[in-house]
């Protein structure tokens, strides 16, 4: 299989070294966390003359025996090095029961740089702060962004190579299949025994098939606000009785296992943040060919949740905006950095433009607007606000805000 180097993560990870913290590294499952702690682990090896790498993988029958905490604990120690610069990486750290006691252990003596990766659902964002006594740094992996796309495949044609990428998604475990059959299968199969079997697993969940139906249904809906007592009434007419207190435990899990990501609504005007009704984005689009086919299909739906997950991969914070009832898809934020963002797919139409580029100029702040298409042109400028094809943004470094 072809590997590229993600460089984005490694060089947080290399900024990393060394600090005091537990380095977590999280993701949808096949996103590439065991490919990027390799990389980081051979680029360790070859610039630290002292390190003495301890490296445990609980997927690897090797390690079978350390699947209990102390036995976990006794391996790192005999393995430390006095004098050297010892670093801790420990793959799929869930498959050892109460791992953290070691885990917390080891971090307290103050001899081991350590890094984990493991299953979401057992490995939660939330639960961080209460597993580990330590400070922890969380590093997200998402699927394959579409820069990463067109680097692994070498395209030269980026219309081209989007039309592929909304096919293909991002997760690169599918691309040495050479049928898109055979990738839609892989994609299922991760969707389905990995992610789902891990919510399954972590909150015993017994009504699995009310479970794939809440999931079927945010995929058919992905990009639409939805609200808890929606999902509730649709599958009580599909005879799933079903409360929205049970609907709304069941979507947390979703997005705890990374599966989905929730991204709640902005008033614009008022400056406030509104509780009901969300948007639910999938963490790679493929997810949803993958297991519903081309059904109810709306490109621009699924160029909006590539946008919506490219934003977050970039670190912004994301909300749906709402303004004189008008919606805006996105409003991004990162420390004091803010823009909008609408999102469409064929614009040439006067029509649609208008009904896309309305709810921005209606917008009297200063902050930087965009209108992301598949135009297939360079960018252009209207009236302040930049018009930019899809494939030209995904591959930028980061957001150009100056207005010129």
């Amino acid at each position: 299989m072809k590997i590229i180097e993600r460089s984005t993560y490694l060089e947080k990870l290399k900024h990393l070294k060394g600090t005091p913290d537990i380095k977590v590294i999280t993701g949808v499952r096949r996103s590439g966390k065991s490919r990027l702690m390799e990389s980081y682990i051979d680029w360790l090896e070859n610039t630290d003359q002292d390190a003495n790498i301890i490296y445990i993988d609980y997927t690897n029958l090797q390690f079978e025996d350390l699947k209990e905490y102390h036995a976990l604990n006794k391996y790192v120690e005999e393995h430390y090095q006095r004098g050297k610069s010892n670093y801790l990486f420990v793959d799929e750290v869930q498959m050892c029961p109460q791992f953290e006691l070691t885990i917390n252990s080891l971090h307290s003596s103050e001899k081991y740089d350590i890094y984990v990766t493991g299953s979401n659902a057992f490995l939660l964002s939330s639960d961080l702060a209460t597993l580990f006594t330590g400070r922890t740094y969380e590093i997200e992996v998402f699927p394959f962004s579409f820069e990463e796309y067109v680097e692994y495949y070498q395209f030269e044609d980026m219309d081209k190579a989007f039309d592929q990428y909304i096919k293909d998604g991002g997760l690169s475990g599918s691309y040495v299949y050479s049928e898109q059959e055979e990738r839609y299968h892989y994609i299922e199969d991760v969707f389905d025994t990995l992610i789902i079997r891990d919510i399954r697993q972590k909150y015993k969940i017994r009504n699995t098939v009310l479970m794939d139906r809440i999931s079927d249904f945010l995929m058919d809906n992905v990009a639409n606000l939805s609200s808890m007592r929606q999902i509730a009434d649709t599958m009580t007419k599909n005879n799933d009785r079903i409360n929205h207190k049970t609907v709304g435990k069941y979507l947390e899990y979703l997005c705890n296992a990374f599966a989905f990501y929730k991204v709640r609504r902005y008033d614009i005007r008022g400056k406030k943040y509104l509780s009901s009704s969300e948007k639910y984005y999938l963490s790679d689009h493929a997810f949803r060919y993958a297991k519903l086919g081309t059904r109810n299909m709306d490109y621009g739906r699924m160029i909006e949740n590539i946008v919506a997950i490219e934003l977050m991969r970039r670190g912004y914070e994301i909300y749906t905006g709402i303004l004189y009832k008008k919606e805006i898809d996105f409003v991004a934020m990162k420390h004091d950095e803010k823009f909008y963002v609408q999102v469409s797919d064929d614009i040439s139409g006067e029509s649609t433009f208008k009904r896309e580029i309305t709810p921005l100029l209606q917008i009297k702040d200063a902050y930087p607007k965009f209108l992301i298409a598949r135009t297939r042109h360079e960018d252009y400028q209207y009236e302040g606000i930049k018009i930019v094809d899809v494939a030209n943004w995904l591959r930028e470094d980061k957001i150009t805000v100056s207005q010129k």
